[in-house]
């Protein structure tokens, strides 16, 4: 087997825009056609996340089980890949694998959550069988799961688990701002991003320091999920690398009218 590309998921010019779950207007999220239709608006980035079949295929799926995308009251992982060829989305639509979804765009980078571990293992198979490591970022909420999917394809983009996040918020109150960052980058060892929402309840967690402190350690901020266009234009300004959006068309045009100022 030909050794792997090395990652270029960051290579393209920021402020990046990646289509949450696809862009899902008139079609269901997770689907090769909302991954179309964020594709042909534009985007060179596409968000989604994957669980594991009970014959340990990873199939690209935000919730646990079927019950909001497909009115059924059954999880993933109970099923065979044979029976979610039988699941039917709104509109007749298919859930696809994530080795369907990497082959069907070629081209285009995607940010895959790891949702549980027992997708780890799968989602590794996937990205190997499609010769997408170089165009993929793995990450999971879970520090373990993000550390066994790295484990398993050395090289890949990552972005912080929750944990890392939470040292990132924390080392904010260090007043010096050498040792913050160094102790961020410590803590962010290896992580190209971190993605987060703007605020988590009362605690602002982007702010403009925080956006510099990262930039400085060659992190991105990338900022989650964001449909506002005045949203987007506040945090544009404040320097973020990325924005996570159910509406990747409107952060598309946000991100060309912030390129068109800063000319």
């Amino acid at each position: 087997m030909e050794p792997a590309r090395a990652s270029d998921w960051f290579d393209a010019p920021t402020p990046r825009v990646l289509a949450h779950r696809g862009l899902a207007l008139d079609v269901p999220e997770n689907t090769t056609a909302s991954f179309l239709q964020a594709i042909v608006a534009g985007v060179l980035y596409v968000e989604t996340d994957v669980h594991a079949t009970r014959d340990g295929v990873a199939v690209v799926s935000h919730d646990p089980d079927l019950s909001r995308v497909a009115g059924r009251d059954v999880s993933v992982r109970d099923l065979t890949l044979a029976e979610v060829r039988l699941v039917r989305l709104e509109g007749g639509y298919e859930m696809p694998t994530l080795e369907e979804a990497l082959d069907a765009f070629p081209e285009t980078r995607f940010n895959v959550d790891v949702k549980v571990a027992e997708a780890v293992g799968p989602t590794i198979d996937a990205v190997r069988r499609a010769r997408a490591e170089h165009r993929v970022l793995l990450t999971s909420f879970d520090q373990r799961i993000r550390w066994r999917v790295l484990a398993g394809l050395p090289g890949v983009a990552t972005s912080a688990s929750s944990w890392g996040v939470v040292a990132v918020v924390a080392l904010g109150a260090v007043p010096v701002t050498s040792l913050r960052r160094r102790l961020m980058a410590r803590a962010l060892r290896g992580c190209g991003a971190v993605q987060v929402p703007e605020r988590q309840g009362p605690l602002r967690v982007v702010t403009r320091r925080r956006v510099r402190d990262l930039e400085a350690i060659g992190v991105e901020t990338h900022v989650w999920t964001v449909n506002d266009p005045v949203a987007m234009r506040r945090l544009l300004a404040l320097g973020v690398h990325g924005l996570v959006s159910d509406r990747a068309d409107l952060a598309l045009a946000e991100v060309r009218a912030a390129t068109a100022r800063a000319l």
